[in-house]
């Protein structure tokens, strides 16, 4: 539409009114009586065609040049056609063959024709079913918008087909999903919440369909429940239920990094009164887990499946290996032509080939497993996908031997997620319980996502390493007892810092990016230093120092660009910027234009304060001193710089940076934790604006209340709003922060799989981007900010901070509320918080050194307690809000 053509020196606008003037015009090589068709004026329309004869080819002319994408064909049932070409033409003399069918099969024929146009279609029909001709009840003629992706091609037979034999997100529906791997390897597989398994990033899935009562089962005909392991080990599983029968599809991996693979097990369980009897079928499909609109890095949607070969037992799909290690009754394998699998599932049959080619990459096949389970059993099916070459074990059929081999590999895959999920106990009332859960399921989110040393925020949208996501991350793992993987992140990191001393803000398989993204400088010294925090390794924190100084060297540079006289006696806005490192574009928001953002600020505030602290631990005095004074001009300059960009935009709270004086709390959090300038600043210096600090975050909680309750419209957020949670426990407002923390564990999607998207959605079903899923950085914000409730490390005086976050329903319950081994700068603190009427008794110990600030017990419940005893001895004097500990271990009773 709207194109012009040249023909034979003839211009021709071609737009509706021309096809309406054209009319088209159908011919065939012969139509037996009665047989000729009906066809609409601009061709697109056809019923009712016959042809008698073995050879015979129907033709429509469109009298202009139609852009087409391809033809939908009902055939009859008796004489449909078993092979036939489709041909384009621009004259009806010279043909193109386009598109050949070799196998047809009847019924549907969908014929995918991406970016083709012509004056003239023929269909050569080279085979018929009987022999006898050919009949066509109805052929539709495609636009271009049928065959633009293959994705629009599937959504349009989605649409016409059956609720439940295609994947969700071609009926415009989102589906969640999690991951599936092992820790540090470099592939992983995605599970969604009916059960679809997606073998390997942008390949195939394994999607499970039962046959029961001569009827197809499918996602749509059933109740799915998620569900992790033990609650927050990362093996899902999600449960089918229909009448008395349960089919649950559980997904884990097993091995090592390099060498580890995708066990899928489907168990069949008869909860009702009768024997249940049936098929299960698990259809391999060329459809990712990943939906069309998650378009980022890897498209998702349609997957390719160019060929399915059986042999020996194994499956072949592309170059992947599919095990079925228990013995299958049957396996079928088709090409698109010959009719997708569920058109055979839909009867409860087979396809009879068991090996298939597709030109197109739509071939598709399924395992077939008969069940006649009594009421009260179950039976178990076992597949083992290998994420890399398969290693010679397991081998297909294996009798008996398939559970024993899952039995085991299960049972190793828990043991060393319980050894990295455990190493921190925190037991709550059971009503609260979820949260605890939802850290350590994260966390192991964290592990799967992670590319050998790198740390990635995602599997498939975000598969590549930044430091901002990796320091943070860094810190939650650290704040949960990890430590090595830390390590192993920092030098792998290390070595991608440029000669002239900058941190890339982004590492993937094509080495460092080059973008300018200023907050990576601070964040890697921030990450070094944290790593120090929770070792005291002085030995590896000195291989790192010559990167330290050669990154506040870089931060010296940017910061010179901003110290000329055209930003000290500049505009209003130019003046903002004196002392500030250069705009970037580190913030989301600020990617269309980049600006000075005070993201990047904070984080080189916290650089500095970290590398004038690792010269000192390092007895490099002179560096020190020279690193404090850059400091502690850099703070100067900031907090001037926000003064003067407030004014200027005429605003109370913090700007998220100097142009706009916008309003970002997600962003400004950063000020808080980590750059901890929150009660500073120290000797007397300006310290970070108030009130406008707590004004930003008095407005954010205005805002969240309102979009809470529902008063206003909103329709996504993103849960980095997570760390706001811990801002709220820094700030003394617990109370708000338990309004976020319930706020947020509410969007988990699925709840029980204890994950966040990188966006959230109002409308949970809406067709819309969320990016990774699970998000760890996003999970991370969240172990931050739970830790911070019940520790947290002050660095204004140097105080070890203890339950300043505490529900007043977690220490009212008769639970209690129990500590053990929690990092923290100064060793493993544990804890127990127990209420008996008027009281709370609170027993602190550990393998904890007191910090020059001592350790300062907030208040466990929102009021103020009236008196106090440590250790039998009452306190003569108490505020109500905090007591100071001097020693443990500490028996502290606290009466309101």
């Amino acid at each position: 539409k709207g194109k012009i053509f040249i023909d034979n020196f003839r211009f021709e606008s071609i737009d509706d009114d021309a096809a309406r003037i054209a009319r088209a015009d159908v011919d065939a090589s012969s139509m037996s009586k009665g047989g000729e068709p009906t066809i609409d004026e601009k061709g697109t329309f056809l019923a009712n065609w016959r042809g008698t004869n073995e050879q015979e080819w129907l033709s429509i002319n469109f009298n202009y040049l139609k852009e087409i994408g391809g033809l939908v064909i009902d055939w009859d049932s008796i004489d449909y056609a078993s092979s036939y070409e489709v041909q384009l033409s621009d004259d009806g003399k010279d043909w193109a063959s386009v598109y050949t069918v070799a196998n047809g099969n009847g019924g549907r024929d969908y014929i995918y024709l991406p970016e083709k146009d012509a004056r003239v279609l023929r269909i050569n029909f080279t085979g018929s079913r009987n022999g006898k001709g050919y009949r066509i009840a109805r052929l539709e003629v495609k636009g271009p918008e049928f065959s633009s992706s293959a994705n629009d091609f599937f959504a349009a037979i989605a649409g016409e087909s059956p609720k439940g034999l295609f994947p969700k997100y071609f009926l415009k529906q989102q589906c969640y999903w999690t991951i599936v791997g092992t820790s540090g390897d470099t592939k992983e597989a995605l599970i969604n919440e009916l059960g679809t398994i997606e073998v390997d990033k942008l390949r195939f899935s394994l999607e499970p369909f039962l046959f029961v009562g001569n009827k197809l089962v499918t996602w749509n005909d059933v109740s799915t429940e998620p569900s992790l392991e033990n609650r927050y080990l990362p093996i899902p599983s999600v449960k089918w239920k229909s009448g008395g029968m349960e089919l649950t599809v559980r997904a884990f991996s097993a091995g090592v990094a390099g060498n580890s693979a995708l066990i899928a097990t489907y168990t069949i369980e008869n909860k009702g009164s009768t024997p249940s009897k049936g098929r299960l079928f698990i259809a391999l499909r060329p459809f990712q887990v990943n939906p069309p609109w998650q378009w980022l890095n890897n498209p998702g949607g349609a997957a390719r499946i160019d060929s399915i070969r059986y042999e020996n037992g194994f499956i072949h799909v592309q170059d992947k290996t599919v095990i079925p290690i228990s013995q299958p009754a049957a396996f079928g394998a088709t090409n698109f032509d010959s009719g997708d699998i569920v058109e055979y599932l839909q009867n409860g049959a087979m396809p009879s080939s068991q090996n298939a080619r597709d030109a197109n990459g739509f071939a598709s096949g399924a395992l077939k497993y008969d069940f006649d389970v009594p009421s009260g059993a179950s039976r178990e099916f076992h597949i083992v996908v290998p994420f890399h070459a398969w290693n010679g074990s397991p081998t297909p059929n294996m009798g008996d031997g398939a559970d024993i081999y899952v039995n085991l590999a299960h049972s190793a895959t828990v043991q060393f997620w319980e050894s990295k999920l455990d190493k921190v106990h925190i037991t709550l009332p059971e009503s609260a319980q979820p949260v605890i859960n939802t850290v350590k399921s994260n966390l192991a989110w964290i592990f799967i996502n992670r590319d050998g040393p790198g740390i990635q925020p995602g599997s498939r949208s975000y598969e590549r390493s930044w430091i901002r996501d990796g320091s943070l991350t860094s810190t939650a793992l650290l704040e949960l007892g990890v430590k090595n993987e830390v390590k192993q992140y920092i030098d792998w990191y290390s070595g991608y810092q440029l000669p002239g001393g900058k941190i890339p803000c982004v590492v993937d398989g094509r080495g460092a990016d080059p973008t300018a993204e200023h907050d990576s400088h601070g964040e890697y010294i921030y990450a070094v230093m944290q790593y120090y925090n929770f070792t005291g390794d002085t030995v590896w924190l000195r291989t790192k120092f010559e990167h330290v100084v050669k990154t506040v060297r870089y931060i010296q540079s940017l910061r010179a660009e901003r110290k000329s006289d055209v930003y000290k006696h500049g505009t209003p806005e130019q003046r903002a910027c004196y002392g500030l490192v250069p705009e970037s574009i580190s913030h989301e928001g600020y990617s269309a234009k980049p600006m000075h953002s005070y993201w990047d600020d904070f984080f080189i505030l916290r650089g500095l304060k970290d590398a004038a602290s690792i010269a000192g631990i390092l007895g490099e005095q002179k560096l020190a001193g020279e690193f404090a004074a850059e400091r502690d001009d850099f703070r100067k300059d900031l907090y001037a710089s926000m003064r003067i960009a407030m004014s200027n935009k005429n605003v109370d709270y913090i700007p998220g940076c100097v142009e706009l004086g916008d309003f970002d709390a997600t962003s400004t959090t950063i000020g808080i934790h980590p750059a901890n300038e929150l009660g500073n600043p120290a000797r007397g210096q300006a310290g970070i604006p108030e009130p406008q600090l707590h004004n930003t975050f008095e407005k954010y909680y205005d805002y969240f209340t309102e979009r809470k309750d529902g008063k206003i419209a909103w329709e996504a957020y993103t849960p980095y709003e997570n760390r706001v949670i811990g801002s709220f426990v820094f700030l003394d407002q617990k109370e708000r922060a338990h309004e976020a923390l319930n706020f947020f564990m509410k969007d988990r999607r699925p709840s029980a799989w204890n994950q966040w998207a990188e966006v959230v959605h109002r409308d949970p079903a809406a067709p819309k981007f969320i990016g990774d899923m699970p998000h760890t950085w996003c999970g991370s914000d969240f172990i931050r900010s739970v830790r911070a409730m019940f520790v947290y490390e002050r660095e204004d005086d140097t105080s070890l901070v203890v339950g300043a976050g505490l529900a007043d329903a977690w220490v009212n319950d008769t639970a209690g509320i129990h500590v053990r081994n929690l990092p923290t700068y100064y060793g493993d603190i544990s804890y127990d918080v127990m209420a008996a009427a008027n009281k709370v008794s609170v027993v602190l110990r550990g393998d904890v050194r007191v910090p020059p600030g001592r350790i300062i017990l907030k208040s466990p419940l929102s009021k103020k307690f009236t008196g106090a005893t440590i250790d039998r001895k009452r306190l003569r004097k108490v505020n109500g809000k905090e007591i100071v500990i001097h020693r443990l271990p500490a028996l502290i009773e606290l009466t309101y």
